[in-house]
């Protein structure tokens, strides 16, 4: 039992069930679980959840955006739509005053590959995210891991005032100094997934000195609780941890059950059964509104991984390369000209699928840690995704096709022109379907990579380009692959049937009839197109039905 206006620590050693108690009483604990989790005498529930403040061990933030935007991008999507966009605004601004965050306000958070602020300001933006809702009760899994022991006291003092207002903490912490440990109210001591004490932290030492066991030097009292809870009492290579263990367990359950049993059955202190449940079912803000800011913060976030140097740099490489080796190629080098459309094709196929295909792996930590929270459905999610990235994974492939174009001499048409630039964007679109479908099925960086390159390499050895002949048995792959369809498309912007080429001295033949062109052909385009709009669609509901296994709340 914790009351407002108090801090509980979990104490333990590693693997002794901490974090997995926290969790659980979060609700996010997964796996199959038996027992019940009641708050107030209430079952916990996914409206409870959606208001109570949870701070992960790892700071999982968008390392682009600025600390004022990561706090009002969560401000507008967890605080209800009954407030104006300026009250959330404002709000946010009065949580960063609160944490002391106004230094580093406009300073990107910053992550392993861009330096932003310090460990400990990204622990008080964490912090931040989850005061943002004013939850009277905030659960914090390891807040000071990670940081040194100055940092640490602030941000636990900061803590101890926010609890002093009116709320309940309770968090997981590993090794506290002496001074944290004097901050909090209560301790919980486990081991092994038991309890060995549960009380006033400021009693602690107090109890196990009736057992028996007390400190024969003056030490960090969670330093001795710590010791005990290893089994550790002297440090004489005698005794035995286990039974020191077992003996606590029921010294535990002798003289501590029964008054906790006592404690439990008293009325509730500040009892939130009055708030009404029949709006916390509900989401806090639309569906509209959820995908509006979902889309203007990934656009934000993820601008900085399409437009990246090193990205541009290597478009514009190729592009340059490609363009001077078809240098003012002509219909009499045709040959050539079939080589650059399939390398197109082939180029942004395999370009498009890396980029995509990275993104959910990448998101899932935050994926689950905000569904986790209540703060959006999964649709609205997935729309601003896949819609926030299409703008921008469509520039590039634009510039390259426009600079290889001309270069290249291909026909001075701009119907031609405008035609092959729509095919080309129409696979991008298509194959980062396929990217994003591989990634959420796989969700593992390395293994979504190598099973993207498989079936990359098999759409591009059936496209058409390399193996003209294929064997009927294996022959219905080419219907699956995009570059085989976008090859296709792209031969007939630049080609017609009776379109004719001097293949030898005095003599004229059809371009349909061509050994590179004649095993894909110049017919059947509209079934291309539409085989690629089902692909388009189709990856991208596979990707999202996959999402849904993450099983995270809400829909």
């Amino acid at each position: 039992m914790v009351a407002p206006g108090e801090m509980l620590a979990l104490l333990g050693p590693s693997g002794g069930g901490k974090t997995t108690l926290l969790t659980a009483l979060g609700g996010r604990l997964g796996g199959k679980l038996t027992g019940s989790i009641t708050y107030n005498g209430k079952p916990f529930s996914n409206a409870m959840k959606r208001n109570t403040g949870f701070v992960t061990q790892d700071d999982i933030l968008h390392p682009h955006l600025t600390v004022l935007e990561t706090l009002v991008y969560t401000a507008f999507l967890r605080l209800p739509k009954t407030l104006t966009k300026a009250e959330k605004v404002r709000q946010a601004e009065a949580v960063i005053s609160e944490l002391g965050l106004n230094r580093c306000r406009d300073s990107i958070v910053g992550g392993h590959l861009n330096r932003g602020v310090s460990g400990g300001e990204r622990k008080r933006v964490s912090i931040g995210q989850e005061m943002l809702i004013n939850p009277s009760l905030l659960l914090l899994d390891e807040p000071t891991s990670g940081l040194d022991s100055t940092t640490a006291l602030r941000i636990v003092s900061t803590l101890s005032e926010l609890a002093s207002r009116g709320r309940t903490m309770a968090m997981t912490i590993h090794q506290p100094s002496s001074r944290l440990f004097h901050l909090f109210h209560k301790v919980i001591l486990l081991c092994e997934g038991n309890l060995l004490y549960y009380g006033k932290a400021s009693i602690a030492l107090q109890y196990f000195s009736t057992l028996g066991f007390a400190p024969s030097i003056a030490m960090n009292p969670a330093d001795f609780l710590l010791d005990l809870a290893n089994g550790v009492v002297s440090g004489d290579s005698t005794e035995d941890p286990a039974a020191t263990k077992e003996t606590l367990r029921s010294a535990y359950l002798t003289h501590l059950w029964e008054g906790t049993k006592a404690e439990l059955g008293v009325d509730r202190v500040g009892d939130s059964s009055s708030m009404d449940e029949k709006q916390l079912k509900q989401w806090s803000n639309s569906w509209w509104t959820q995908f509006s800011v979902l889309l203007r913060r990934g656009m934000n976030e993820r601008k900085h991984e399409h437009f990246s140097s090193f990205q541009i740099a290597q478009v514009v490489c190729v592009a340059l390369i490609a363009g001077l080796l078809w240098w003012r190629s002509n219909i009499a080098e045709l040959q050539d000209q079939v080589g650059l459309l399939f390398f197109s094709s082939t180029f942004w196929g395999f370009a498009s699928l890396f980029q995509a295909v990275f993104t959910f792996p990448q998101e899932r930590m935050m994926l689950e840690k905000e569904r986790a929270s209540g703060m959006y459905r999964l649709s609205s999610y997935f729309m601003a995704l896949t819609l926030g990235d299409l703008p921008m994974g469509l520039v590039l492939p634009s510039a390259f096709f426009t600079t290889v174009y001309w270069m290249a001499a291909l026909k001075p048409s701009p119907k031609c022109f405008f035609s092959g630039l729509s095919v080309l964007l129409y696979s991008v679109v298509c194959t980062q379907g396929l990217g994003l479908a591989i990634g959420a099925l796989v969700m593992h960086p390395k293994s979504a990579t190598l099973f993207a390159s498989v079936i990359m390499s098999t759409f591009t050895l059936v496209g058409g380009y390399y193996v003209q002949h294929v064997p009927k048995f294996i022959s219905w792959i080419r219907y699956l692959s995009s570059i085989q369809h976008t090859f296709k498309l792209l031969l007939a912007t630049q080609f017609t049937i009776n379109e004719t080429y001097p293949c030898g001295s005095n003599t004229i033949c059809r371009v349909a009839d061509f050994p590179g062109i004649k095993p894909v052909g110049l017919t059947g385009v509209a079934q291309s197109v539409f085989a690629m709009a089902v692909m388009l669609v189709g990856y991208r509901l596979i990707a999202y039905f996959a999402l849904r296994r993450l099983g995270v709340p809400g829909k």
